[in-house]
């Protein structure tokens, strides 16, 4: 394999204004996300955006920066679309769609992400975490990935929902939305029209389900933070500031 991360940044969000840009230690929010991804020594960080100051923030932390268009509708197309611009020859087989707000992943959950891409059959991969918290099973915001084992550290994707699932007895899988795709995965997946359940659910991986694509899920052990509150962006600010001391 030959990878390449894909970081979508754009302004635009509605919890949290100009998030990307975010100050955490002295640096902006990108800053830190680019450093996780150098940090996991997987191959060149790239961040795709429509905006100049977070462009210009992304090259300074050591990243690409690839301006797209304004009007995507997911992070999917956006990262499509810089991956065409940044390698049009095709050397790069697999791409990570890293999430813009985790600035304190682990740069080892990374790596462990490309490892269902090892199997031919998988077009698309995914972390889970084992849900520990009560309040996590009912609640919407928190995305189940119902999956079937195929090692004791990962799992078949069958279905991704918002609904308390599966029924019974059992553990419930948190889904972690960061995702490895094969080059093909990714331009057939952002080809595809939305799919029924997709737009029911509002959740877009599962377009790639209903059309047949493989996804798996490696199991990690904790769901890391993403940035998405002021609250979040404090707790950020604490972890990140602890470290740099």
């Amino acid at each position: 394999m030959n990878p390449l991360i894909v970081i979508p940044a754009r302004l635009a969000a509605t919890r949290l204004p100009e998030k990307p840009l975010a100050d955490i230690a002295g640096r902006p929010m990108i800053a830190h996300v680019v450093d996780r991804g150098r940090e996991a020594g997987l191959g060149p960080v790239v961040v795709a955006t429509d905006e100049k100051r977070i462009a210009e923030a992304a090259e300074a932390a050591g990243a690409v920066a690839i301006m797209t268009r304004g009007d995507h509708p997911s992070g999917s197309d956006r990262i499509a679309e810089a991956l065409e611009t940044f390698d049009p020859e095709g050397r790069h087989d697999v791409v990570v769609n890293m999430q813009g707000d985790l600035p304190t992943l682990d740069p080892a959950t990374l790596v462990a992400a490309l490892r269902p891409i090892e199997d031919e059959d998988v077009a698309i991969s995914t972390l889970t975490a084992e849900m520990s918290e009560d309040g996590e099973r009912t609640n919407p915001n928190v995305v189940k990935v119902v999956g079937t084992p195929v090692a004791a550290d990962r799992l078949r994707a069958l279905y991704f929902t918002r609904a308390t699932a599966p029924y019974g007895e059992g553990p419930l899988f948190h889904h972690i939305g960061l995702y490895v795709y094969r080059r093909a995965a990714l331009q057939r997946f952002v080809a595809l029209p939305p799919g029924i359940l997709e737009r029911r659910e509002k959740l877009e991986q599962l377009r790639a389900l209903e059309n047949g694509m493989r996804i798996d899920a490696m199991i990690v052990e904790t769901v890391p933070l993403g940035v998405d509150t002021m609250a979040d962006l404090e707790r950020a600010r604490t972890i990140l500031a602890g470290e740099a001391e």
